[in-house]
């Protein structure tokens, strides 16, 4: 009898191990998923076919792109991640989604990435467009008394004094008003003419809007969220920002020169015409008879063609 008790306790004692167990093991057992949220969605629109976005999470994982993109990244980290979407088409993406799953195989909630539109690069004006322009040949004056002149207005009411360089970002007019030392809008719907930036007076000075100075602006050329301006009498390559009229010195000490550098420490000579491909600049520096290349992004100056001498040669590069 005795025995047979003792086979029970033992019985019952290993079942309550055994239970304890599972229990702890339940215990541990992750069943939280991550939360991803937003940061930096993709820049609208856009002509880069490969965009980036980003967006945090708090764990680690595996990502899970659904709709239309995709990406190489396939590892998300603890905070911010950044990625860059495989190649896209032109087009408008709407459907594009983001998920994350942990090492326990919790699926995180379903990011949607905003929608965004990938535009077929143009060349116009020195402007990237998103599509052609439907043009006429009928020709009309947009705006301009005809006689020289500064005053602000509506189409033949507006005055000029031998404006240059001109460029659009598709709804406004840009024009580079040389002898009023003026950067001035027109709105092509309307004609409406104003002064994005300028004093009036010859000069250099950085500021905002009226507070800042040209001197005999030419080449300008926009990438639709700043303008760019080829200051030919100050050796300058000044940037505005378009939404706030605030001007700032990108590139050149002020003095003639043909340095290659970054930002200030790069020099020109009688820099002229400027275009723009949305990435860099591209001068066309008379006095050096050169053409330059600056990097938005971070103000490096390099020489792209010719050898500073006059001339007609082709050739690559420096060799021109």
């Amino acid at each position: 009898m005795n025995k047979v008790l003792y086979i029970i306790l033992i019985s019952l004692f290993s079942l309550t191990i055994i239970s304890c167990s599972d229990e702890e093991e339940e215990s541990t057992t992750d069943t939280t998923a991550p939360v991803i949220t937003g940061v930096t969605a993709v820049t609208t629109p856009t002509i880069d076919s490969t965009p980036n976005c980003t967006f945090s999470s708090d764990e680690a994982g595996t990502i899970t792109y659904g709709g239309s993109c995709s990406s190489v990244t396939t590892s998300a980290t603890i905070g911010n991640n950044t990625i860059t979407l495989s190649s896209l088409s032109v087009g408008t993406y709407s459907n594009c989604t983001i998920t994350v799953t942990d090492s326990a195989g919790n699926a995180s909630n379903t990011l949607a990435i905003p929608s965004f539109t990938v535009a077929e690069p143009e060349q116009m004006g020195g402007s990237i467009q998103g599509g052609q322009l439907s043009l006429s040949t009928a020709v009309t004056t947009l705006a301009g008394t005809g006689d020289n002149g500064s005053a602000n207005g509506t189409g033949t009411s507006a005055s000029f004094y031998n404006p240059f360089g001109i460029t659009t970002d598709g709804t406004n007019l840009y024009v580079g008003d040389t002898n009023n030392h003026l950067i001035r809008q027109i709105v092509i719907s309307t004609g409406v003419v104003t002064t994005v930036a300028g004093t009036g007076d010859n000069g250099s000075s950085n500021g905002t809007g009226t507070a800042a100075s040209f001197y005999e602006p030419q080449g300008i050329t926009t990438d639709g969220t700043n303008l760019y301006v080829a200051g030919n009498k100050t050796n300058l390559i000044r940037k505005i920002v378009i939404s706030t009229g605030a001007v700032t010195t990108l590139a050149g000490t002020g003095s003639s020169g043909s340095a290659n550098g970054t930002g200030t420490s790069a020099s020109f000579n009688y820099p002229g015409g400027i275009t723009t491909d949305g990435t860099n600049l591209y001068v066309a520096d008379y006095g050096n008879s050169a053409i330059r290349q600056i990097v938005i992004s971070t103000g490096v100056v390099t020489t792209l063609a010719g050898t500073g001498d006059n001339g007609s040669s082709n050739g690559t590069g420096t060799a021109a």
